[in-house]
């Protein structure tokens, strides 16, 4: 077979990745949710990346709480309705060119409902499927080596304490575990929102491996009073 490659130089990478709606509480007491697709996770810690000059980051830093909520792809539209807002006034530059505008009640304006967390000051979304409740763990920057990324990124590792999960998508015989074929999280791919596909599209020996070996310590110490 011959080869089909050719070079390429996408300007963005998001080959597909989860939608994540970042809940914090502003110095005012408001809520602030915003959407973001750089994420991933290991274990109970959750890394994802984020433009430094936003609201959202000004508020992790602040409070070192959140909460993760994931929405599925029957959220697409409210996600939607605040993809281009932030909570910063004035606009940071980098956003204003990109067409963002401020807004200052985000639940309002995408339809969703906040409720309080049990153990972080920050809001969950209703509406989402899973909520995790997180704290800070650590932050560094990215891009630090290039001048002209230097402080416009940062990056975050979240502790997750608490998770919440819509009981129609666990399987029925285990609270703690979520059924791949009941959830449908939407995706971030190239700017666009898609959902999961119907079923598996193939078997995996990785299946085999009982989710439990991979249990992280981080399960346990969210069980014990904060702050230990």
């Amino acid at each position: 077979m011959s080869d089909s490659h050719v070079l390429s130089e996408p300007a963005i990478l998001y080959f597909g990745t989860p939608v994540v709606l970042i809940g914090t509480r502003n110095e005012d007491r408001t809520d602030n949710i915003a959407p973001i697709s750089s994420a991933f996770w290991l274990g109970w810690r959750c890394v994802i990346g984020i433009a430094a000059s936003s609201k959202t980051t000004e508020n992790l830093i602040r409070t070192g709480e959140c909460v993760l909520n994931l929405p599925s792809r029957d959220e697409a539209a409210a996600v939607d309705r605040i993809a281009c807002t932030t909570g910063r006034n004035p606009v940071p530059s980098a956003k204003r060119v990109r067409g963002y505008v401020f807004e200052p009640n985000k639940f309002e304006r995408a339809g969703l409902t906040p409720i309080a967390a049990l153990t972080v000051d920050a809001p969950r979304v209703r509406e989402c499927p899973v909520q995790m409740e997180s704290v800070l763990a650590a932050q560094h920057g990215i891009g630090d080596d290039t001048p002209e990324l230097r402080g416009t990124i940062r990056i975050f590792e979240l502790r997750v304490v608490r998770i919440h999960v819509r009981s129609d998508i666990l399987m029925v015989d285990d609270r703690n575990r979520i059924d791949p074929d009941k959830w449908n999280p939407l995706i971030m791919s190239f700017q666009k929102f898609y959902g999961l596909s119907a079923g598996q599209v193939h078997e995996s020996r990785l299946a085999g491996i009982p989710e439990t070996a991979y249990r992280s310590p981080d399960v346990d110490r969210a069980r014990a009073p904060q702050g230990t």
